[in-house]
């Protein structure tokens, strides 16, 4: 075992399964994050071990946090990947959850420390969790989806291959290290709405963590979810309609949203192009000059 790995102790768990998010690149609106330390809660997962931080974050990059204990004591908090066991009420299995950011430095090696955990801990299944940035209102149920390791894991879950190909996050590293270290894989990705990507979404949360158990076979009471997601929905409905364009753009998803058949998330580029499209259209239709277009991520 790495001497990275700072083990508190070995827990015995019942044919667990792991479930990963991490804030950063692979967290849009921070939906990962949000559905990841939800469970954390919900379960009342506690801490087991952690991932030394100092080799594999850039500080200046990624810089640790100063906060004061009883408005006295200063602490550092540094950044953190540490991992949580859950024994669940239900079924014949437990829960590993990993919690944290993504690294900056040395992803191979980062992803070897938590696949060999994994594997002596008989890790069965590795969730991943992720969230990104698509057209899709925020008025709707966050569409999720679901890839695979292999045609068997895709057939059982109802899920589906990855035909993506472009850049990539410790996500999708961690997935490649899995398949190399013959460790069953899936990843569920949350759409969150492009024009409010600063804003934590809580109906992302809630999507991935309904998903997450249909595919795991366990209750979760989202109520916590359902709530956040009701506030989050008016709130944002509230700016959206502080500004007509962005008004008459979402008006349009919505639209769409109803009558289309799920399909492929489309690139930033094309997000823009559409966009721009879009206001062209409404300001012709108008005897209006098109406005210039504006960059939707």
């Amino acid at each position: 075992m790495s001497e990275e790995l700072r083990l508190d102790h070995r827990p015995e768990l019942r044919r667990p399964i792991l479930i990963c998010a991490f804030k950063g690149w692979n967290d849009g609106g921070q939906g990962a994050s949000l559905a990841a330390s939800f469970l954390q809660r919900t379960w009342a997962a506690e801490h087991f071990a952690d991932i030394d931080p100092e080799a594999f974050f850039d500080f200046t990059q990624t810089r640790p946090q100063v906060s004061l204990v009883d408005g006295l004591t200063r602490r550092i908090d540094w950044p953190s990947n540490s991992f949580y066991e859950a024994r669940l009420p239900y079924g014949d299995r437990d829960v590993i959850l990993l919690l944290g950011s993504e690294p900056s430095l040395r992803w191979r090696t980062f992803c070897e420390i938590v696949t060999d955990l994994a594997k002596d801990l008989g890790v069965e299944l590795v969730i991943s969790l992720g969230s990104l940035l698509a057209d899709v209102p925020h008025t709707r149920p966050a569409p999720v989806t679901g890839t695979g390791s292999d045609a068997e894991l895709i057939e059982k879950l109802g899920l589906e291959a990855s035909r993506y190909e472009g850049p990539t996050g410790i996500v999708g590293v961690l997935h490649d290290a899995c398949r190399n270290a013959g460790l069953q894989s899936a990843s569920l990705w949350a759409a969150v709405p492009h024009y409010v990507s600063l804003t934590p979404s809580p109906r992302a949360a809630h999507a991935l963590v309904t998903r997450l158990a249909e595919i795991i076979d366990v209750p979760i009471d989202t109520t916590e979810l359902d709530e956040a997601g009701a506030s989050y929905v008016a709130q944002v409905t509230d700016a959206v309609e502080a500004d007509s364009d962005t008004a008459l753009y979402v008006d349009d998803l919505e639209r769409r949203t109803d009558v289309e058949h799920e399909g492929d998330l489309p690139t930033g580029d094309a997000l823009a192009a559409e966009l721009a499209q879009f206001l062209r259209e409404r300001e012709e239709a108008d005897g209006e000059d098109p406005p210039v277009a504006r960059d939707s991520q």
